[in-house]
């Protein structure tokens, strides 16, 4: 209060003095103007001016009485209506400054709330997080208690995101939020820390029993259904669970391994995961191994290979299916399975997605420069198939390359169709628009797609090699094959076996009516070059001959 009031009586003083300035200028010029009367006043009254006549016109003239009064009662106003208006003013200046300052610690306040909490859900974010699990490991260390660290990661949450769009995106976080706030304590802390990833602080007791306590309070909350516009949408979680101090004793340890754990709970029915040593055996080699591929994909040292399609009624190979291969430095030669699920889960499937597209068809383009005329059928994620801006980047690689697009088949599974058939069916109509072909793969798996098959613009569906490859063995896999192929042909498709591995084989599904084969009995995939050595040998070759 002291330096406020001080502060007001200095800024009282200065305009004062500036107010009282002026004020005299104002009685200067009253004065000039009395004279200036008086002597106009003796002029016209005595014909000339001298002292006496002026003193008698002062002494007789009662209006210039009241004039020489004005400049003393301008200068007493103009000193007390400075006065008063310096005081206002400076108390304006004050309250407006004083605003100023509390506005200023607000948007302090603001920022620094924003820079450690979520914009969506308003929990802390990976910042705060960090702070207060370091500041729980110090607590702990000093009462000898234990922590429970829980990274909790909802499945599928890009596929609503990329479905629904992101304000149903966030409205499903918000209400995930708020039902896991019903499982904790005032005292422990619920975080976000991904995009679909939360974390969950708490002091227990490192039992199993605890911890699975707190495990079926999570899960529980993922039970019912949670209600978007007109959905309701099922989710699940993956659980990965780290305890201080018998997994570490320092904050970045229990994180790591709480992350290791969640990545082993997604491979888990169960769900979850609590931190062991035999985890980690693999994680180092996985976060190696996903560097890696990324540097593959962007200095171009993976490889395609390409496994030939016979026609059962014209005995001759009509196209190939693209298959990536990495020729690992260190563990050698690497087939899809081994790095491909690794990929989705990562979000390196759409660049590996994009490598396997520009590279197949420069391939396409140079076989059709040799005369070559064969198809070429590439396989699509269900996480890339379903990006709305999937038909423009085909297509706009289409204009690169000298192919006629009805080469170009794209092989998606029925699980793509699953997720969001109204934009699959949006997405593939884009693309057999443009030309390009659409093959149903891996068809049988999948539990929703038969009611859709008819109205989807596509040309082939493959019967998956599961059913394929036991058929002769399992009167149920050879019942599903011919109705597959049954099916296929009475919606004018074209039917494709994968994984045909032996003569017989072959010859069933030609019985069966079969129109395509594609598996080991025909060929293995092949690189380019041994490809190009394959073909002239089949050429008048009749690759399936019944005895």
């Amino acid at each position: 209060m002291d330096t406020l009031s001080k502060t007001l009586n200095h800024n009282v003083k200065i305009m004062k003095s500036s107010v009282t300035k002026h004020a005299i200028y104002g009685t200067l010029i009253a004065v000039t103007a009395i004279i200036f009367a008086t002597l106009l006043s003796c002029y016209f009254h005595y014909g000339e001016i001298s002292l006496f006549n002026l003193m008698e016109t002062q002494k007789n003239n009662i209006t210039l009485w009241v004039l020489d009064a004005m400049p003393f009662i301008f200068a007493f106003w103009g000193q007390y209506t400075s006065s008063i208006m310096a005081y206002e003013a400076s108390a304006i200046i004050m309250d407006q400054t004083a605003d100023l300052k509390n506005l200023n610690v607000a948007l302090e306040y603001k920022a620094a709330h924003e820079a450690t909490h979520d914009a969506i859900t308003a929990l802390p974010n990976r910042l705060l997080l960090m702070d207060r699990l370091e500041q729980a490991i110090q607590s702990a260390l000093r009462q000898k208690a234990s922590l429970a660290f829980f990274i909790l990661d909802i499945d599928g949450f890009k596929e609503i995101n990329d479905t629904l769009g992101h304000y149903s995106g966030d409205r499903l976080l918000k209400q995930v939020v708020t039902r896991l706030q019903g499982t904790i304590r005032k005292s422990d802390t619920l975080a976000r820390v991904g995009a679909d990833e939360f974390a969950i602080l708490m002091q227990v007791e490192p039992s199993k029993k605890n911890i699975m306590h707190i495990v079926r309070k999570v899960q529980k909350i993922f039970i019912e259904p949670f209600p978007l516009e007109t959905l309701a949408i099922e989710v699940q979680a993956s659980i990965g669970i780290a305890i201080f101090p018998n997994h570490g004793k320092e904050m970045d340890t229990i994180m790591q391994r709480a992350n290791v754990a969640l990545y082993a709970a997604k491979q888990d029915s169960k769900k979850y995961t609590i931190y062991s040593k035999q985890l980690d055996q693999n994680s180092p080699h996985r976060l190696t191994m996903m560097g890696e591929l990324r540097q593959a994909i962007k200095n171009d040292e993976l490889i395609l290979y390409f496994q030939p399609k016979v026609n059962l009624h014209t005995q001759k190979v009509i196209g190939v299916e693209a298959l990536v291969r990495w020729e690992h430095p260190e563990h050698g030669f690497m087939t899809p399975d081994e790095f491909i699920p690794m990929a989705e889960r990562t979000g390196l499937i759409t660049p590996l997605s994009i490598w396997v597209l520009n590279h197949a068809l420069a391939q396409a383009e140079e076989w059709h420069r040799q005369n070559i005329k064969l198809s070429i059928a590439i396989n699509l994620s269900p996480v890339t198939f379903l990006d709305t801006e999937l038909p423009n980047l085909i297509i706009g690689m289409l204009s690169l390359y000298n192919i006629p697009p009805n080469y170009i088949i794209l092989e998606i599974t029925e699980s793509s169709m699953i997720n969001d058939p109204s934009l699959a069916m949006e997405i593939m109509k884009r693309l057999t628009n443009s030309g390009i072909k659409i093959s149903i793969d891996d068809f049988g798996t999948g539990y929703s797609s038969l009611a859709y098959l008819r109205e989807l613009p596509t040309s082939e569906v493959k019967i998956d090699k599961s059913f394929v490859t036991d058929m002769l063995k399992k009167d149920n896999d050879a019942v599903i094959v011919q109705a597959i192929i049954d099916l296929g042909h009475n919606l004018s498709l074209n039917v494709v076996a994968e994984g045909v591995e032996d003569k017989e084989t072959a010859i069933q599904l030609k019985k069966l009516g079969c129109d395509v084969l594609q598996g080991y009995y025909i060929s293995k995939p092949k690189p380019n070059d041994e490809l190009l050595k394959w073909l002239p040998k089949k050429k008048n070759a009749r690759v399936v001959k019944q005895n």
